[in-house]
Formats: C-alpha cells, structure tokens, sequence
C-alpha cells in the first residue's frame, strides 16, 4: 500500500538531512548524506534528491507536499547570504526539486527561521509570544515569532545576526565579506582559533570541554560567551521575548553556554526572559522543513 508522506529536506554546511513525516509531523524515517561543500552546490542538490526517492521508495511512500530549509536568505527564486558551499548562490532550489517531485507543492526558507517554527510548533516555544529561536553552531543566527508568525523582514534577512558588529571601531562588516559576530563566536571561528592555540586540530565542542582543564581553553571561551551574551542582551532588549530557546550545535556545551547567557539577561534586561535550551538537537531545521510543508508560515 503506498502511503501519503510529507518531504523534509534540510541542507546544510557539513551534512543534508532527509525525513519523511505523517500528517502530525511526526518523524518516520530519515536519513543523512555528507555535503561534501568543496565539491560543489550542484552535486549536493543531485545526491539529495536522489537520497529522497530512494528513502520514499523503501518506505512505499509519495510525497505530498515537500518542506526544503537551507542556510542562507532562501527566496522562492533565489539564495542569498550563502557562502559555505561554493554555487549555492546561484541555486534555484525550488525549481530543482519541482524537476525531480512535479506536481507536489513545495515550500523553501531558511533553516533557522524553520527550525524557530518547529520550536514553536512542537518545541520550547510552544506557546510563547513573542518568541527567539537562537542557532549556535556553524554559524550565528536567530529566528523572531510574534503571534506565532516568522518576522521575515524586507529582504528575508530578520534576524542574521552573525553580521553584528563587535565594536564602535568595527569597520570588517559586511560589505567587506565578513560576518564579525559569527568569526568570533561562531562553531567554525572559535574551532579554528582554538585549533591554532592548541596547535591542532580542535572542535568548538571539544574547546569547551577542554576549557575545564586547560586555562588557555577556557580564556578563550570566557571572552566568546562575553561577547555572545552581550549580543543576546541586546536582542532580548529589542525585542523583550517571553523565551529564548537555544539550540544548534553549540548547545551541546549547554551546561557551560546557558549559565552565561543567563546571567548577562538577568543583569542587563529589564525584563528577562526565560532561557531554555531547543527541544530539538538534531533535526530542528528538518522538522522546520516538515512545518513548512505542513503550511506554518
């Protein structure tokens, strides 16, 4: 009997995931493929679409309607914002998958803000208002719910964050290619600048568990989460959110980041919000994927 299935795809920097879900946006199998980014946006695209068929032919499934979340500002004709893998900018993702799936609705948008809609959806958002998703990994970012609706901005670009600038004397923003707030605090910055400390190879994951232990490790994470809590301040004063949910890879280490960002919000916000980490850990933005399919926007 072939079954009904709604289509997740999430690409990301390091790995595409893909996930078939029921119409509760329950998970019901998914898979994982390496990005392979050096390789090239085209050939990502190419193995993924082919990873979802074979993932709804084992299933006996059809799609009925398709959720796709990228990094970057994902328009419905065009990327932007989305250096990681070379091409990726010039990608027309919704036409690219309606080649392969005709006929099935498709839904595209930024993998943060989606991951924001399953927070609120099924997560530590459910029923907030108004509500921050904030992604700690890779990359920097942060995703605004008011009334359960996504603030998208004029050009898509509400809540890029990693652009913020780090000081009155900043002047590497972003006309000069740079994303000062996430080369600074960021997964790939801060395993890059741990890695020349330590002389080698060293994960932003593996810097804060060193940082119990070695004290040039924890210098280095002291003055990351003095900067990203000072950022997050000033987000939750702009904004004055109920809850700020963090997830992405660095929550990982939340037993350290929390505790830090909470106490700058308790000193520095009128009103703090409460802080919690993200429900979702691995599959946030494919589950926002699957939201988007399922018409949250």
């Amino acid at each position: 009997m072939t079954r009904e299935r709604i289509l997740g795809i999430d690409f990301g920097g390091t790995k595409v995931a893909l996930g078939l879900a029921d119409g509760d946006g329950d998970l019901l199998a998914t898979c994982r493929l390496d990005t392979d980014a050096q390789a090239g946006a085209d050939q990502v695209v190419v193995r993924a679409l082919a990873g979802a068929r074979s993932l709804l032919t084992e299933a006996g499934a059809v799609p009925v309607a398709i959720g796709v979340v990228s990094p970057g500002i994902v328009l419905p004709d065009r990327i932007l914002l989305a250096p990681n893998v070379p091409g990726w900018e010039q990608l027309h993702l919704a036409e690219l998958v309606a080649a392969e799936f005709p006929d099935v609705p498709i839904s595209v948008g930024t993998d943060a803000k989606a991951a924001a809609l399953a927070e609120w959806r099924w997560g530590a958002l459910a029923g907030t208002d108004p509500a921050v998703f904030l992604s700690l990994g890779t990359g920097i970012a942060a995703a605004v719910l008011v009334g359960g609706r996504l603030l998208t901005g004029a050009n898509g670009a509400a809540g890029e964050i990693g652009y913020n600038l780090l000081s009155p004397q900043d002047t590497e923003g972003f006309a000069s290619g740079a994303a000062p707030l996430e080369e600074a605090v960021g997964g790939r910055g801060l395993g890059g600048r741990a890695s020349s400390l330590l002389g080698r190879p060293v994960t932003a994951g593996e810097l804060f568990a060193l940082a119990e232990e070695n004290a040039e490790a924890k210098e280095l994470v002291t003055a990351a989460l003095d900067e990203l809590s000072m950022h997050v301040a000033n987000l939750a004063l702009a904004l004055d959110p109920q809850r700020i949910a963090v997830g992405g890879g660095l929550v990982r280490s939340a037993d350290v980041l929390l505790p830090a960002l909470a106490s700058r919000l308790a000193s520095a916000v009128p009103f703090p919000p409460e802080l919690v980490a993200a429900r979702f850990d691995q599959d946030a933005a494919l589950l926002g994927a699957i939201a988007l399919a399922l018409g949250d926007q």
